[in-house]
Order: C-alpha cells, then sequence, then structure tokens
C-alpha cells in the first residue's frame, strides 16, 4: 500500500508543476504563476507559457508583433508587462481572453497608432502605459472597454498633436492622468468637469498658448506638486508650454499652488516671467477693432458675391455675420462663412439685398460694423421659366439669343443642345461676331428640383 501512495505522489507532482519557457523564471507560488522573462532576446511571446500565469514579465526584449494567439486563454492574468520592447504592431483582439488583466504596461515601444479593436476584451484594465511610443492618433473607440474602470493612464512622451477627448472625459474613475511631453495645442473646455477622483493631471512641454478653465479646478484645492499637498487636493502641470498670458489665464494665476512653474511665452512684456511673479492686472485683453471691410457691393441676381472683415484683438476674434433679416448666417449649401471674416453667398437673391453686419468679439468685448449688398434684379427674368422677355429700355447691354420662332427676339438664332448627362449638356448657337457692341454671352440655367437661376 505504500509504494501505491508513493508512486501516486511521482505521478500527480509533475502534472501539477508550471510550465517555465526557456531561459525565462518561473514563481509557482499558487494560486499567483509568475513568469519572468526579462532580458532574455525574445523576438516574439513564447508560445509554451502556462494559462494560468497570474503575472506575465516580458520587459527589455525584442518582439514586434503581439498575436492574438500569445494570451489566448490566459483568464487568470493579472498584470501584463511589455515594457521596453520594439512592437509596432498589435492584431486587432490580442487581448480579447484578459478579462481580468488590471494593468498593462507598453511604454518604451514602437506604436504609432491605437484604434478600437486594439484593447477589445479588457474589461477590468486600471492601468494603462503607453508612454514612450510613437503614437500620433488615438481612436475615440479605444478605451471603450474600461471607460468606468481605469484609474491611470500614461500617454506622455509621444507624438499626440490631438487627444480623444470625449472619450477621456468619460473615465470617471481616473486618477492620474499624464499627457505630458507631446504636441498638444488644444484641451477643451469643461473636458475635465465629470473626472471627480482626478488627483494628478500632468500637461507639461506641449504646445498650448491657453488653457480654458474648467469647474474641477474650482471645486477642489490645485496645487503645483505632490509633496505635501492633502489628499484631497488635485495636482495640476502645465509648465513648459508656450502661454500666452492674457485675461483669459487669470483663473490660473489665481489658483493657490506651490512652486508653480508655468512662464509666459507672450505679449512681449511678459516673456519668460513665470506667473507667480506678474501681478493679476497684468494679465490683460484688448477687444476687437475691425480694421478692413467690404464697401457697398452691387450684384446682378444669381451672382456669386464675396463679403470680408478683418479685425484684431487679443485674444483674436471670432468672426460672425448677421443677415438682413437679423439672423446668424451658417454654412449652407448657398452661403459659407470662413474663420478668417470672409463671408461667400454662392448665388445671390433679390431677399440678400440690405445691410450685412459683420460682428468681430473675443474675452474683452465685441465690435461691429455694416456691410451694405444691393442685388439687383435680372432684366429679362420672366416668370423663372426658360421663356425671356423683351428688355426694358435701360442702361442694360445685354442682347438675347432667342430660336427661331420667337416673335420677341431681336435676333433670331437658332440654339441647340445635345450631348446630355446627368450633370452636363453642349450648347451650340452661331457667332454674333458681324454685330457691333457684343461683348459676352450669358448663359440661364437652373435644375427642374430647384428655382434658383444660375447665370454664367
Amino acid at each position: 500500500m505504500e509504494r501505491l501512495l508513493l508512486s501516486l505522489l511521482v505521478i500527480l507532482v509533475p502534472t501539477m508543476a508550471m510550465q517555465c519557457p526557456k531561459r525565462c523564471m518561473c514563481q509557482n507560488l499558487l494560486p499567483s504563476f509568475t513568469v519572468l522573462c526579462t532580458k532574455t532576446g525574445l523576438l516574439f511571446v513564447p508560445p509554451n507559457i502556462d494559462r494560468r500565469t497570474a503575472e506575465l514579465r516580458l520587459m527589455d526584449n525584442f518582439i514586434t508583433t503581439l498575436r492574438k494567439k500569445d494570451f489566448a486563454n490566459m483568464t487568470s492574468l493579472i498584470h501584463l508587462t511589455l515594457s521596453r520592447n520594439t512592437i509596432s504592431q498589435i492584431i486587432p483582439s490580442a487581448f480579447e481572453d484578459l478579462h481580468d488583466l488590471h494593468a498593462l504596461h507598453l511604454d518604451s515601444n514602437r506604436l504609432t497608432t491605437i484604434s478600437d479593436e486594439h484593447f477589445q476584451g479588457l474589461a477590468n484594465l486600471r492601468h494603462l502605459i503607453l508612454s514612450n511610443n510613437q503614437l500620433q492618433s488615438i481612436s475615440e473607440g479605444s478605451f471603450e472597454d474600461f471607460l468606468e474602470t481605469l484609474e491611470d493612464l500614461d500617454l506622455s512622451y509621444n507624438n499626440l498633436v490631438k487627444i480623444p477627448w470625449e472619450t477621456i472625459s468619460r473615465l470617471v474613475s481616473v486618477n492620474t492622468l499624464n499627457l505630458d511631453h507631446n504636441l498638444i495645442e488644444f484641451v477643451p473646455e469643461g473636458i475635465f468637469s465629470n473626472l471627480h477622483k482626478l488627483a494628478r493631471l500632468d500637461m507639461t512641454s506641449n504646445k498650448l498658448k491657453k488653457i480654458p478653465p474648467d469647474p474641477l479646478f474650482l471645486r477642489i484645492p490645485v496645487y503645483a506638486k505632490m509633496k505635501g499637498s492633502p489628499l484631497s487636493s488635485l495636482v495640476l502641470s502645465f509648465g513648459g508650454n508656450p502661454l500666452h498670458c492674457n485675461c483669459e489665464l487669470v483663473w490660473l494665476r489665481r489658483l493657490t499652488r506651490e512652486d508653480d512653474l508655468e512662464t509666459c511665452a507672450s505679449p512681449p512684456e511678459l516673456t519668460g516671467k513665470y506667473f507667480w511673479s506678474i501681478k493679476e492686472e497684468e494679465f490683460i485683453c484688448d477687444p476687437p477693432m475691425i480694421t478692413r471691410h467690404t464697401s457697398k457691393m452691387f450684384v446682378m441676381e444669381g451672382q456669386e458675391v464675396s463679403l470680408r472683415c478683418k479685425s484684431v484683438g487679443d485674444p483674436e476674434p471670432s468672426i460672425h455675420w448677421i443677415s438682413p433679416d437679423g439672423k446668424v448666417i451658417a454654412n449652407t449649401s448657398r452661403t459659407t462663412s470662413y474663420e478668417n471674416g470672409t463671408l461667400d453667398i454662392h448665388t445671390t437673391t433679390i431677399k440678400d439685398s440690405g445691410i450685412f453686419t459683420c460682428i468681430a468679439s473675443n474675452a474683452a468685448g465685441e465690435s461691429t460694423t455694416p456691410v451694405e449688398l444691393i442685388v439687383n434684379p435680372f432684366p429679362l427674368l420672366s416668370n423663372r421659366t426658360s421663356h425671356m422677355k423683351e428688355s426694358e429700355p435701360g442702361p442694360s447691354d445685354i442682347l438675347t439669343v432667342k430660336s427661331a420662332n420667337d416673335s420677341y427676339g431681336r435676333l433670331e438664332q437658332h440654339v441647340s443642345v445635345s450631348e446630355l448627362t446627368s450633370s452636363s449638356a453642349l450648347i451650340r448657337w452661331t457667332s454674333q461676331n458681324h454685330i457691333p457692341g457684343i461683348r459676352m454671352y450669358q448663359i440661364q440655367y437652373n435644375s427642374s428640383l430647384d428655382d434658383i437661376l444660375i447665370y454664367r
């Protein structure tokens, strides 16, 4: 009987032993299996890693691609470290079996893009470290599976110009957010207002010229460093940005903080000065002043016209237009309003006649100027049909070309239309060079689905 028990033990022990890849160190400490494959020259994730592994460390190797089979069925994995490899590609759904993973370290690799499929399945992720890559874009849906669990997000030292701000605003459990050392130029107003657990926001060394105030910054004490700060405080870091110190940054100057490192890049009189050394009243703005605008314009109905308006101010004013009937002009198929102050009306109508108002506004105020537009009705138009009537006496020097059966036309000339397509037609007529004074021909046309007439 003793021999039988001994033989059973000999057989059972090896079956419980953990599989350990070559040149790796494995710790079989139930219930946590740990695999350490650091600096072993790996070119890919070893295929014979025990599927019961709870912690897997593969840093300081030469892994280039993460495949779907690399982590298949590793449902017990809690901590995965892939730092300091040469990873440039993650096959979609490579992590889909890692439902209980808490920490994923992918820092110091060669990733350039994060898409919606890369992190699918990570339903309990709390720490995501993507610093020191070459990231240029992150899709809005890339963090969708762990929006409510993520506590630590590190995107520092990348090449990000744009951040998926809408996604960031939904990370309700995030405690630390590192966006420093990127190329970020813009932060939307109020984007952090729902991040009630945020304790540290680092945006140093980006390309921010201005930072909008946020309700979160006003609700709790804000400090410039963690040391000595209350646990309920928020640590903000915006140093190393080319901040433009005007009235829009007074809110940041008013915060009670320790050792703030923010300096001014402009205006010239404040360049290089630390925030704490500048008096609040020196953060000033200049109201808008309109310097140039279009004078009174005359156009023929159906023609295109551009109205222009230029302004100066600090901060740079935004410009919008008000139509003669008092409505703000939006971008439509007929009108286009540009950031530089130009308003294009692609097809004018009689209703466009009147006073347009250019409004330039910024944080210090606004300035307005009127621009008058006169739209003359087309003198040869009758009931918006393709028929023409004889022109009334007046200054018009446009001669009309009629069909051979048109008894009203002063010129009896056949016009033919051929090669019709859904978007083009070939129009032919005999030249009237023998008639003195002809300078141009004008074609009137419109679609059967649109009453607006076009003139060319």
